[in-house]
């Protein structure tokens, strides 16, 4: 799994919220067997695609990415999110996966 963190600029006015991010959240929760990064990656996009949570769902997309979903499977789980989390939740988190594969393929 990439290293994850929260951004590092926002430690100067939450620094606790920070340091809970990445000691918590990122250094265990997605630490834990139970799940495969690949399947938390997959979990997480799916709930921020449903809750309309667009600004972590770009960033999440590439995590997805990388731990080994692959487009087509996140395109998938997306369109099958339309039908329990409503049209505009999934067409805006297939618009933002797009804009995640344009600028990997820009790379």
């Amino acid at each position: 799994m990439p290293e994850q963190s929260a951004p590092q600029e926002l430690a100067e006015i939450a620094p606790k919220l920070v340091a809970l991010t990445d000691d918590v959240l990122f250094g265990d929760v997605w630490e834990r067997p139970g799940l495969s990064p690949r399947d938390r990656s997959l979990v997480t996009v799916s709930v921020l695609s449903a809750l309309y949570r667009n600004e972590q769902l770009g960033y999440h997309l590439g995590v997805a990415l990388d731990n080994g979903l692959t487009v087509e499977e996140l395109s998938e789980a997306i369109t099958h999110l339309a039908f329990y989390a409503g049209w505009p939740n999934a067409i805006t988190a297939i618009t933002q996966l797009k804009k995640n594969v344009d600028a990997r393929n820009a790379a």
